[in-house]
């Protein structure tokens, strides 16, 4: 049974990752943009998290940092979008490469530093719970800080005036001009926070998850995310349960090698990209369903005045 619980709480570990990176691309689309710039951006703040613990010891400032790198390419990938109307999709695919090439050029040099010794958590009372404690209570904040996310984005998206706006951004960006309200600029600051979540999820990557830095040490999981928005059908409860998913067949690989099923390890590897082409292709055989869950306006852009 400990196994099971040390799979569990591996599955949280792994999901993290996935569900803030997603959160982020949710709140891009939820505005009518698309960012295919995921990777690079989580590559740039992975690198720039683990820079940053490297020199001062401090993991806030990691975080800070990474959230930071993000947001700054998003900022760079507003730009170009939204005010000098680039078409989104090269855009986002051109921040990715540039994401990649970038980090693996500046990240030469940390490639065998080492962190500090980590710190483990654990909830009073709470932790010490045979199975369940390891399992849920002994992870590290910023995996509470993912659930409780959601809850604020539920509530922001659905029960706010703000998030009302945002949505009907995305859906009529025309409307929403017409009623007064700066599109561009909300349209700015959704791909902002959604590029400083994307960096949080980057720089948990090199600063908790593993941690250490390589190059394409995100390996594909920024992809991952952007196909969870839809697996999600843009709901982000849905996100998270999506997450934990891919983040436990990811994590399933080194359970059954540890548990010794001889199966060849470079089909345990593709496993989870093997699960997300496999959802895609279950969810795309009811088109007219993403319709109705995909914002209207998503992947279009917004020309004010014409």
């Amino acid at each position: 049974m400990d196994s099971y619980a040390l799979l569990l709480a591996a599955t949280l570990n792994a999901g993290t990752v996935l569900a803030l990176a997603a959160l982020g691309l949710l709140v891009n689309e939820k505005a009518g943009i698309v960012n295919l710039g995921a990777e690079g951006m989580m590559l740039c703040a992975a690198l720039a998290g683990f820079v940053t613990v490297v020199h001062t010891g401090s993991d806030v400032l990691g975080f800070v940092a990474g959230a930071a790198a993000g947001a700054t390419l998003a900022a760079l990938f507003g730009l170009l979008v939204i005010w000098l109307n680039t078409n989104q999709y090269a855009t986002g695919l051109a921040l990715s490469l540039f994401g990649a090439g970038f980090s693996a050029f500046a990240g030469i040099r940390y490639v065998q530093e080492k962190l500090p010794e980590r710190p483990r958590f654990s909830i009073p009372v709470l932790g010490d719970i045979p199975l369940v404690g390891p399992a849920l209570f002994r992870q590290h904040p910023m995996v509470y800080l993912a659930i409780a996310l959601v809850v604020f984005l539920v509530w922001f998206l659905y029960r706010s005036r703000a998030g009302l706006v945002l949505r009907s951004v995305g859906e009529s960006p025309d409307s929403a001009h017409a009623l007064g309200y700066p599109v561009r600029r909300i349209r700015m600051m959704a791909v902002v926070a959604g590029g400083a979540l994307c960096g949080l999820a980057g720089a948990y990557l090199a600063v908790i998850y593993t941690p250490l830095w390589v190059e394409g040490m995100v390996a594909g999981r920024g992809w991952i995310a952007l196909a969870l928005t839809t697996f999600a059908t843009w709901r982000p409860a849905r996100v998270l349960l999506g997450a934990y998913l891919f983040g436990g067949v990811t994590m399933l690989q080194f359970h059954l090698q540890g548990s010794g099923v001889e199966v060849p390890s470079q089909f345990l590897t593709m496993l989870p990209y093997l699960a997300t082409i496999v959802v895609l292709a279950l969810i795309s055989r009811n088109p007219a369903w993403i319709r109705i869950n995909m914002p209207a306006s998503l992947g279009k852009p917004f020309h004010p005045g014409t």
